[in-house]
């Protein structure tokens, strides 16, 4: 403290230097995730520079700085701004996503878990956030994201370097084969060259610019496409999406010991349709095996994303072309969509800068405290 009374810089930076960042470990000073401290007659302004700007813990972290500084003699306000820097994925040698961040599959084991309902309403609520996001629709066979993002053309071509430019609809850059076929009822009878082929060219004919995520809608199961886009482009991760049921837990672990081969990190399981909530009387009725997910997640030695509620409207907004966390944004399932996409923005951040705090003795899951804390929410 100066000598007049009047708080410095030195003293707000000391001040910061005691609060923790929650899941990585470490403080906010120490972690350079302080910026622009400014101190004028007791005013305190500052930014706080996040791994991610769906971090889920923003709040908290926001609350604890003010603590920290109302602490301080002589200290009469505190303006916090929540920046995010979100971090790059490993580059090597040759990248067709050059100016993409981070690369994160969703995948399944088999059809009819709503993969794609998933991968559509996480890239929406990351791009809610305010970070940059593409969706690929790399299902192939079924192309499903023309209908669930309501989107009736073709893409255009860039006539400079004759790339694709991706169709932008409800702020995501959204890319699917679907786009350029001349009917949905048209079938794709390709044989597995030609779609790892097709995969490929997606990825690098297409303009994406610069992402901080770019979400791939996987066709179900262990093919051609999986195995193209883990050995194209450096994968940040991939998440498994699986019904409740005794016998998806077999299933998701083929799918999951595929990317584990293939070096592809698992951020997680995500439990789809896990529970239907009455809308006249909100009695809640197991679907399948009530926890499966989760227990599935135990099995597997990997973390629990989060469960996603059955509910007739979840279909009517893709079918509409408008996700759920936009269509119905105050809704349960878009609150449980966007504490998954909190969680897999976690798990994403934790790989980028969790290392170190499991070499100071931190617990194996660096995710654990944190999908508790899910799950009791």
């Amino acid at each position: 403290m100066a000598e007049n009374g009047q708080v410095t810089k030195e003293d707000v930076i000391r001040a910061l230097s005691t609060v923790q960042e929650p899941e990585l470990g470490g403080d906010l000073v120490s972690r350079n995730m302080v910026r622009d401290v400014a101190v004028c007659d007791g005013m305190v302004a500052f930014e706080v520079v996040l791994t991610t700007p769906a971090c889920p813990l923003k709040g908290q972290i926001e609350n604890e700085c003010r603590q920290a500084l109302m602490k301080l003699p002589g200290v009469k306000q505190v303006t916090v701004r929540m920046g995010s820097n979100v971090a790059r994925r490993a580059q090597m040698g040759e990248d067709l996503l050059p100016e993409v961040r981070n690369v994160i599959a969703v995948a399944s084991g088999k059809g009819g878990v709503g993969k794609s309902t998933v991968a559509v309403n996480l890239a929406a609520a990351l791009a809610q956030t305010g970070a940059r996001v593409g969706l690929l629709d790399a299902d192939i066979y079924g192309p499903s994201i023309p209908v669930m993002m309501g989107v009736q053309r073709a893409p255009f071509v860039d006539p400079r370097d004759r790339k694709i430019l991706p169709i932008e609809q409800h702020q995501l850059k959204c890319m699917s084969l679907g786009f350029l076929m001349p009917d949905n009822a048209t079938p794709v009878v390709w044989r597995g060259p030609m779609v790892g082929s097709a995969v490929r060219q997606m990825l690098a004919d297409v303009k994406w610019g610069e992402l901080d995520y770019l979400i791939v809608d996987l066709p179900p199961g262990t093919g051609d496409a999986q195995l193209t886009l883990a050995q194209t482009v450096p994968l940040t991760g991939v998440v498994i999406v699986m019904t409740s049921q005794d016998v998806a837990v077999n299933i998701a672990s083929k799918a999951l010991a595929m990317f584990q081969k293939l070096n592809v990190p698992v951020l997680g399981v995500v439990e789809n349709m896990s529970t239907f909530v009455c809308p006249h009387c909100q009695h809640e009725t197991n679907i399948f095996t009530r926890g499966g997910g989760e227990q599935a997640a135990m099995k597997l030695g990997v973390p629990f994303l989060g469960s996603i509620p059955l509910d007739p409207q979840v279909v009517a907004h893709g079918d509409a072309g408008t996700p759920t966390v936009v269509a119905a944004a105050e809704s349960a399932q878009a609150e449980a969509f966007r504490k998954v996409t909190g969680a897999v923005a976690a798990r994403v951040s934790v790989l980028h800068f969790g290392a170190d705090k499991a070499a100071d003795g931190g617990h194996k899951d660096p995710l654990g405290g944190l999908m508790s804390r899910f799950r009791k929410s």
